[in-house]
């Protein structure tokens, strides 16, 4: 990537990725905006800077990175340890140690937005980052808080069963996907 630098802020990972898709140096790339949840909301993830010391393990209840397209496709998750970016099969092997664990229950799916479409409907009033009491569970973006073409969709986003933007991939669809 060239001298711009993506805007990040810890926990918000949906914002950050919302703002390094207006990057120019991504403009001209392909380029799809995947949320990672599951129906527990609770998916497992390693190499994280959020996570353990040694693997990086954490256990999200969802994530968001962007996808780029050059030759191939190349994974942007401003949260990984891993290089920035990395190669999609890299990241996939890395991230969800799909070698190494079975997990079933927790596995993780996808829902795959077009980055146009992402700039265009996502919105959040950061509802999601508040404790009962009002307060910031970490603190928020400097930026303000993104409003799309609707309201707040962010939890109809995460929810993998519910019908929205995108389409919505297991792990093995995901991998032929975009392998």
């Amino acid at each position: 990537m060239t001298q711009e630098k993506p805007l990040y802020t810890p926990y918000y990972c949906e914002e950050n990725i919302w703002q390094l898709c207006l990057l120019s140096a991504l403009a001209q790339s392909e380029c799809k905006v995947v949320f990672i949840s599951n129906k527990q909301k609770s998916c497992p993830l390693w190499r994280q800077r959020a996570g353990t010391a040694n693997e990086g393990f954490i256990l999200w209840d969802y994530h968001v990175i962007l996808l780029a397209k050059g030759n191939a496709w190349q994974v942007w998750d401003l949260d990984t340890m891993l290089e920035l970016p990395t190669s999609f099969s890299s990241y996939v092997e890395e991230t969800f140690q799909i070698k190494r664990y079975e997990l079933a229950e927790y596995s993780p799916q996808f829902r795959v937005i077009d980055r146009a479409d992402f700039l265009s409907n996502f919105a959040s009033d950061r509802s999601h980052m508040r404790n009962a009491d009002g307060s910031w569970k970490a603190t928020p973006p400097l930026w303000p808080a993104i409003k799309g073409a609707s309201q707040s969709n962010l939890m109809q986003l995460i929810d993998m069963g519910q019908a929205n933007l995108g389409d919505v991939l297991n792990l093995e669809q995901f991998m032929a996907a975009f392998s």
